[in-house]
């Protein structure tokens, strides 16, 4: 938990310095307050006193306790307005982390995690700083000051203090023993629950169309019971925290009055006043004693939790992406010989988590313009391969370069202005259809939309051949797109992606079998719109149908993880066996040679 406290900025740090002033100013008051007792006791008991004095005292002892009340309003506000920016600044930088996380780190996490982590568990630190760090610094400092007080009123009266706070001492830590691993896993198994119900929604459509329902149910109930039975265990842990605490509290002050009722007893007749005096303020500061354990008690309630989401937290913003900016030597002007150039230097390359290497020594040149198809049985590493070029990873052997120089010398972000990219799975975000084809601009700084910039995302459109749908929408290019596109068909999504990525004019374009869901009319017409609209961009594409790559100027064939074949259509089925099965597994011979 310390350890995160690092990211608290100047301006909270100053803050909680003042919040421990005030903290120090409520302790003050509250132990005052026996003071003025013992002088309203002893005024009262005394003969012949004046009514005003006790009047006095009592105004005084009013005055000290509207200044604990002051104090504990402006260290309640100070705190939790530091845990409020805290948590918003924790949040910040998990987001801006996770936003550099390539593919290897998302598989570490998993995206429940994730969410969990971004929300449960900055919401568990801010409980903490918003109440544990008074509690932490009240109790230890009321504690030690009580104790200063009660030590020089009587040897019988602080050895039962001392017993009764060493039986306290000894709950805690025998509770914090049983109670800090479920802590960590409860935050676990949150996650498990999140990833649960997160599975459910996302693949409801086959849940429903397999009537696994009561599967689904089962696996959720499991999950709920484990995270139910977790907290149920903490719960019933800490519960006997606040009786105990009560127990040993009546105890103590029944062993102040039995020891005072002894000494008063003994004592000679003038000094029994001194005695009954001394009884009443022992009591109230023995009370301020086991409350600051109290308060202690309560913190280690919050800590556990809260030190285990810190770690969490930690470990999402301290881990570094694979994949890393580059010295930014590499050239980024579009004026250059070698535009949209794209070269594979014998690649290989093996998945962080596994042994056996994806892709085995790659070699192939793309040039500016040209269209370059890639195809190959399933698990053979197409769409591995071309994830490279962005450099979603970095290849463990050889170089991929583009125009010329090795993508590990770009900055990423320069890199990734070159390209334009269409995901296996289509992704659109919720907004509307212009602002799901022109999307990037904002980041890049482009003003609102305007006439040109409205006449590009018409080109986009018509060039993925996606105008006609979006005109029978209700408010055309305005029309609402639903989180995740879920108000468009797959092939419409496919289209409006497509046009996402004509819309940036980028020197190479990257399909990673972004046709599968068009029809074979819709697919000749996307490609033939794409050889004109970008006959200068180095196309990309990633396949699995013969006739969306056949007219590629060079097509690679990929066999687990080897380049088999490499050439155009014809050549192929010549001489590449791979090439030719699966060509006639797909088309009949007429349509091969068409």
């Amino acid at each position: 938990m310390l350890r995160i406290m690092k990211y608290l900025s100047k301006s909270e740090i100053a803050q909680m310095l003042l919040a421990l002033v005030t903290i120090v100013g409520q302790v003050y008051f509250d132990l005052k307050l026996p003071d003025y007792m013992s002088d309203i006791t002893r005024l009262v008991e005394t003969p012949g006193s004046q009514m005003a004095d006790i009047w006095i005292a009592g105004g005084k002892m009013l005055l000290v306790s509207l200044g604990s009340v002051a104090c504990a309003i402006v260290t309640g506000f100070i705190s939790a307005r530091v845990a409020a920016s805290f948590g918003r600044r924790l949040r910040s930088l998990e987001f801006r982390r996770v936003e550099s996380f390539g593919p290897a780190e998302m598989e570490r996490f998993s995206t429940a995690s994730l969410i969990t982590r971004s929300t449960n568990d900055i919401t568990q630190i801010q409980m903490f700083i918003t109440m544990g760090l008074q509690l932490i610094v009240k109790s230890p400092i009321m504690a030690v000051w009580a104790v200063a007080k009660i030590s020089s009123d009587g040897v019988e009266w602080t050895t039962a203090t001392a017993i009764a706070v060493v039986v306290l001492l000894v709950t805690i830590v025998v509770l914090m023993a049983m109670v800090m691993p479920k802590f960590k896993a409860m935050q676990a198994l949150t996650d498990n629950i999140n990833l649960v119900a997160r599975e459910n929604l996302t693949g409801l459509k086959v849940v429903r169309a397999y009537n696994a329902e009561n599967y689904q149910e089962s696996k959720f109930t499991k999950a709920n019971k484990e995270l139910t039975d977790t907290q149920l265990f903490t719960n019933r842990a800490m519960a006997i925290m606040m009786p105990l605490m009560n127990t040993v509290m009546n105890g103590l002050m029944l062993a102040v009055y039995w020891i005072g009722a002894y000494l008063i007893d003994a004592a000679a007749l003038t000094d029994k006043l001194t005695v009954f005096s001394n009884m009443v303020v022992f009591s109230s500061y023995s009370v301020q004693v086991i409350m600051s354990f109290l308060l202690m008690s309560m913190v280690f309630v919050l800590w556990p939790r809260a030190d285990v989401s810190a770690q969490r937290v930690l470990e999402v913003i301290n881990t570094e992406p694979i994949v890393k900016d580059g010295s930014g030597a590499a050239p980024v002007s579009r004026e250059t010989t070698l535009r949209g150039e794209v070269e594979f230097r014998d690649v290989s390359f093996t998945y962080p988590d596994s042994r056996e290497p994806m892709l085995e020594h790659i070699s192939f040149k793309a040039t500016r313009g040209q269209t370059v198809a890639f195809i190959g049985s399933t698990g053979s590493g197409k769409s591995t391969l071309v994830n490279l070029v962005p450099r979603f990873y970095d290849a463990t052997e050889g170089q991929v370069l583009v125009d010329g120089v090795d993508v590990r010398d770009y900055r990423i972000r320069d890199l990734r202005d070159k390209i334009g990219y269409v995901p296996q799975r289509s992704v659109l975000f919720k907004g509307t259809v212009a602002g799901n084809i022109s999307y990037g601009d904002e980041a890049h700084g482009e003003p609102a939309r305007d006439d040109v910039r409205d006449a590009r995302i018409r080109e986009a459109a018509d060039v993925a051949q996606a105008s006609e749908f979006v005109a029978r929408m209700d408010d055309g290019f305005d029309s609402s797109i639903a989180q995740g596109g879920s108000n468009v068909s797959g092939g419409q999504k496919q289209r409006l992606s497509i046009a996402r990525a004509v819309y940036r004019d980028p020197e190479i374009l990257v399909f990673d079998d972004s046709f599968s869901a068009l029809d074979f009319r819709t697919d000749r017409e996307v490609r033939d719109a794409l050889a004109t609209h970008a006959k200068d961009a180095t196309k990309l594409i990633v396949a699995q149908r013969i006739g969306t790559i056949m007219n590629a100027d060079l097509i690679v064939v990929l066999d687990e993880g080897r380049v088999v074949g490499e050439g155009t259509h014809r050549e192929l089925l010549e001489n590449c066996e791979v090439y030719r099965q699966i060509a006639e597994s797909q088309l009949s011979q007429t349509e091969l040679m068409a």
